[in-house]
């Protein structure tokens, strides 16, 4: 969790970084951008920090040595020495010229920004904030000339919408640092160069993480092992996915033995959900290099907010009808009607709101 009701905006550089298969080059500010306007350092605090709302943390990787990961190493000689911070920016903006390689990537401003007094975990520490703007908006502007009024457009950025961003904290340097990812445009794959490509950052291994990644693989287990295609009917899925969630909600700390005994139940169930557990951990070792912990951890409640939303509890019957169970699987019976050879569903319930 971090608070950044007391930041100071320090230093900040604005550069300008193309589309490398494009030849679109990088166009560098030979200083740095002096804001003088408290107003405008509001509006940039604003457009900058407001997109980081989420615990999930990410932090520096590399194959053989973190020290070798580009941004880790520009930002550390930030951090090492602010006086750095202009040359650091233009190695950072180079190399985020070397990782947009892929066509469809949009050139953009790039802003590297030096903040002091920022508070994550209940530590204070200064950030490195890393920026680009990808899209612009159009504006209409009405004023007022000689008694009459006008209307103008003009294209600019939306303070309100941030492409994507990059906080690096400076704390737990020996570990990559602890870093927050803004990509509200990672819709695709070539999206994806601004963590992979540029940043190269994995998961930081917190309570957050450990949480998010359990219910994770409890959806993917149902979507994948306990499917339609194995006869285990959808009334299941959501049940199994619903009880899931409540235990999370539930409880403060996280109990492996007690989840299967009071979520999954069947023993023939729990022997599958085990061995899907073992082929997730692998898996999930081999691409995002971290070990998974699947015993016992402290339950983040943001962490159970946030992935919540992606599990669906609707029974969607043809083009007909949309069924939200929430409660008890057992008040929904599945049958067949042989005269309309169509299946149906008897719901029970005691009151109709």
């Amino acid at each position: 969790m971090f608070n950044f009701d007391g930041v100071s905006l320090q230093n900040i550089v604005v550069h300008n970084v193309g589309n490398k298969s494009k030849e679109e080059g990088v166009q560098l500010s030979k200083t740095l951008l002096n804001l003088n306007d408290d107003l405008i350092q509001d509006l940039l605090l604003k457009y900058f920090l407001s997109s980081f709302k989420t615990d999930a943390f990410f932090q520096f990787g590399h194959d053989s040595d973190v020290n070798l990961n580009e941004v880790y190493h520009y930002v550390d000689q930030i951090f090492e020495n602010p006086d750095n911070f202009y040359d650091q920016s233009v190695n950072i903006a180079k190399h985020l010229y070397e990782a947009s390689h892929h066509n469809k990537i949009k050139g953009g401003e790039f802003y590297i920004v030096h903040f002091t007094d920022c508070i994550v975990d209940d530590e204070l520490a200064d950030a490195v904030g890393l920026f680009k703007s990808e899209n612009k908006d159009t504006y209409l502007r009405v004023y007022q000339q000689n008694n009459n009024f006008n209307i103008d457009y003009a294209d600019g950025i939306n303070i309100n919408k941030l492409d994507k961003g990059c906080l690096i904290f400076n704390t737990e340097k020996e570990h990559g640092y602890k870093v927050c990812i803004v990509d509200n445009l990672n819709k695709s794959s070539q999206a994806q160069y601004w963590r992979d490509d540029f940043l190269r950052v994995k998961p930081y291994e917190n309570n957050f993480y450990h949480t998010q990644n359990y219910l994770t693989m409890c959806k993917d287990f149902v979507d994948e092992v306990l499917s339609e295609e194995q006869e285990v009917e959808r009334p299941e899925q959501i049940a199994l996915l619903n009880k899931s969630v409540e235990y999370f909600k539930e409880k403060e700390v996280f109990n492996e033995s007690e989840f299967e005994q009071e979520v999954i139940q069947k023993p023939e169930v729990v022997e599958a959900f085990r061995e899907y557990k073992e082929q997730y951990k692998e898996q999930h070792k081999e691409e995002a290099d971290v070990e998974l912990k699947f015993e016992d951890f402290e339950i983040s409640s943001n962490a159970v907010k946030e992935t919540k939303k992606k599990f669906k509890s609707v029974l969607k019957l043809d083009k007909n009808f949309s069924v939200y169970i929430h409660g008890n699987r057992d008040y929904v019976v599945k049958g067949f009607d042989e005269e309309r050879q169509m299946s149906y569903y008897q719901l029970y319930y005691n009151d109709e709101k």
